[in-house]
């Protein structure tokens, strides 16, 4: 019996068992009405409901009732429970994902029987990973994820019996903030039920994990505790390239649209005002960096090339909706080569090998023959140089204490509480679960370099966040810094018009940790420890900057994933992202339903096609 069980003895209830006085068959008319009488003056309708509990064997079993129910004793509605979840569970192993299950560990009868019984305890595990390889958090059978891991080390290291292994809810697994597939976090907290009679259960756990996953601490917790339910609200960070703050090129699609607006609403003075601190930065690049490449060609050549430009620039979306190749393949030429770096979305929905532990590796194990590089043309090997000049360019770029101002300004206007059904999915105007409160939102005046490319922290802190919330808040107030936008978009975006706002790299964003602020003050009384993440501090600095951190620049350094993300944005030819031009939300397409189809090669910049979980679990 579980230590939380009471026994209905123990509980004040009455014995039933020892009471009970047996009634004789031969009892007469009189008998019976005494009995009638007794049962008026003692509980109302105990004459019909004790009917038929006088023969053997009947009482403490309920039967089936009613015309055409089946035969025999109904099993109690906890076994009903538990039978019914494990026939869906063992459906979903044997017909979905072939028997194996990234969320069932199974073991013999045998093996089960031979395991000695311990007491569970309700505990918080404080944890760190980085999300590199892993589709989120949140436990499943099909996909590799980090509570699946983590879960796999539990029982590996004797912390979750092996009668309970083949399903996480027999042990209340929770997680306090559910994060999106190749997230990171810092710090997070799983409430749960686990052996810990060992005094060196955190290490035993840490060895059955990969270096990338790791066991802060374990903490006892009150028996009701939730992590989820106790939580008061959550510190994400988001890393940018400080490039990401450019306006796009001029011509670009987008960047063509944004000065034909000005001119046609007669603010373009206006608008140029705003982008003072980078105004001429594509002129010089041009004078610097692509003009010497054309210079080198003959006239055939250079007029191919600027055409092969022009068209990448003036994509249309096709009705697959996908981006140029080209852009694709010459940013992550090399992705495949580090084995050890986050994947793209794209490179994500590769088939992996399913590995119950250890860094997610390609299904091809053991060296590879390097491809033969294909020969390119005097006009291919041009338009690759000039990408990766533009490339080389933004990466150069320095960002003013002025456009670090606007984009503070821009933050700003998310503090309080507003309705952000414009910042997730499938959620309406009128949906009171859109309404959000956002407590602080900080750029560092401080940028940091990494190699080539200057970045920015933005931290925010908040109630809880739904899903792509922080990615597309992220994105609105960098496109209308960038654009030269008003400020007042943001503003407008609360409203019931809907907007369609671009969803920003998954690559920078990481759970600093959540808070247990109302809990930590009530633990002292019943004398358990606050859950607090300071006294891993030393251990978390290091593991962020040699596992979260590391990682977000080789990816960005190999893959090119913000300057992807801008350029699709900048150059489909779609009236999606008017809404930054002079003619504001009126200019942009207003999509009449949440269901209404959007080009595919929209689909992930807009994050219709929820891609992996909510950020935070609400």
């Amino acid at each position: 019996m579980a230590s939380d069980e009471i026994p209905a003895a123990a509980a004040g209830g009455p014995d039933v068992s020892s009471s009970a006085t047996p009634v004789a068959q031969g009892s007469n008319d009189s008998q019976n009405n005494g009995d009638r009488s007794q049962n008026r003056n003692g509980k109302r309708g105990g004459r019909g409901r004790d009917r038929g509990n006088d023969k053997p064997g009947a009482q403490g079993k309920r039967k089936h009732g009613g015309f055409g129910s089946a035969k025999g004793p109904v099993p109690d509605k906890r076994e009903q429970v538990r039978n019914n979840r494990d026939a869906k569970r063992r459906k979903v192993i044997d017909e979905e994902v072939g028997g194996k299950s990234f969320m069932s560990i199974e073991f013999t009868p045998d093996e089960i029987k031979a395991e000695d019984r311990r007491p569970k305890r309700k505990v918080a595990v404080l944890i760190g990973y980085a999300g590199t390889g892993y589709h989120g958090i949140q436990i499943n059978h099909k996909e590799k994820t980090i509570e699946g891991d983590i879960f796999a080390a539990f029982v590996a290291a004797g912390a979750i019996s092996k009668a309970n292994a083949d399903d996480p809810k027999k042990s209340s697994l929770v997680r306090c903030a559910r994060t999106d597939k190749g997230v990171h976090a810092a710090g997070n907290v799983l409430s749960l039920k686990l052996i810990v009679e060992d005094e060196d259960i955190v290490d035993k756990i840490n060895s059955h994990l990969p270096e990338q996953i790791r066991i802060w601490g374990i903490q006892r917790t009150v028996n009701a505790f939730s992590c989820y339910q106790s939580c008061d609200s959550r510190w994400y960070e988001y890393l940018m390239p400080s490039y990401s703050l450019l306006p796009p090129q001029p011509q670009s699609f987008l960047g063509k649209k944004i000065t034909e607006s000005a001119k046609e609403k007669g603010v373009l003075e206006e608008h140029l005002g705003r982008l003072d601190d980078v105004t001429g930065f594509w002129d010089e690049v041009e004078r610097n960096d692509i003009e010497p490449i054309l210079a080198k060609l003959s006239p055939e050549v250079r007029a191919e090339v600027l055409r092969k430009l022009q068209d990448s620039n003036e994509k249309e979306l096709a009705e697959d909706g996908q981006p140029a190749k080209d852009d694709q393949e010459d940013a992550t030429k090399d992705v495949g080569n580090d084995k050890d770096v986050e994947m793209s979305d794209a490179a994500q929905a590769l088939p992996q090998a399913k590995k119950p532990t250890g860094e997610a590796k390609p299904v091809e194990d053991g060296p590879q023959e390097p491809k033969p590089e294909k020969e390119l043309s005097p006009v291919d090997t041009a338009v690759r140089d000039i990408k990766a000049a533009y490339v080389a360019a933004k990466r150069r770029y320095r960002i003013s204490p002025a456009r670090i101002e606007r984009l503070q300004q821009a933050l700003n206007l998310y503090l309080g509480t507003h309705n952000y059904h414009n910042y997730t999915v499938m959620k309406s105007f009128k949906d009171a679960s859109a309404k959000r409160h956002i407590k602080s939102f900080e750029a560092n005046t401080t940028p940091i370099q990494i190699g080539d490319t200057e970045w920015l922290s933005l931290k925010v802190h908040g109630q809880s966040f739904m899903m792509h919330q922080i990615r597309k808040m992220v994105a609105m107030a960098v496109m209308v810094v960038r654009c030269g936008a008003p400020l007042d978009l943001i503003k407008e975006s609360y409203g019931p018009r809907r907007i369609s706002i671009p969803k920003a790299p998954g690559l920078g964003l990481m759970l600093e940790r959540p808070m247990f602020t109302e809990y930590n003050k009530r633990a002292a009384g019943f004398d358990k420890d606050p859950i607090d993440f300071s006294k891993y501090e030393d251990q978390i600095t290091k593991f962020k900057d040699e596992h979260i951190y590391r990682r977000m620049f080789e990816v960005e350094e190999k893959e090119n994933s913000f300057h992807l993300f801008f350029n699709q944005v900048d150059n489909f030819r779609t009236d999606y992202f008017l809404w930054v031009t002079a003619g504001g939300v009126d200019a942009s397409h207003e999509r009449s339903d949440r269901t209404e189809r959007v080009p595919k090669a929209l689909e992930a910049e807009l994050g219709d096609e929820a891609d992996g979980v909510v950020e935070d679990g609400t």
